[in-house]
């Protein structure tokens, strides 16, 4: 893990100084996500104070983190099934060619 290292972010017009082992880059993209969030959230609503411009925006990057959580839940359930598919075809497949072979015969390879 990294040494803890000392970034400084602008979000939403005043400076942060953020501690810790994550590469800086990084941590300059994720500020300039929730910089940009709370732009937005400035530009399309009535909302004058940071707090609550912060809270929406907060509110914002939440449900989209949910919905994409749940995506990725659907997708791993539907992963699953078509694996279970899968493996029930293979087994059928297998079945037919073993069913074929005669005692005594041995598979390639044995």
């Amino acid at each position: 893990m990294r040494e803890p290292t000392s970034v400084t972010v602008k979000i939403y017009g005043q400076d942060y100084t953020l501690k810790g082992g994550a590469d800086p880059g990084y941590v300059q993209d994720v500020a300039a996500f929730v910089d940009e969030r709370m732009k937005e959230v400035s530009e399309n609503s009535s909302v004058a104070s940071a707090t609550k411009v912060a809270i929406l925006a907060a509110i914002n990057i939440a449900d989209e983190l949910f919905r994409e959580q749940q995506k990725r839940i659907q997708s791993m359930a539907t992963l699953e099934d078509r694996s279970v598919q899968i493996a029930r075809l293979l087994d059928r497949e297998v079945g037919k060619d073993s069913s074929s072979i005669q005692e005594g015969d041995s598979l390639p390879g044995t």
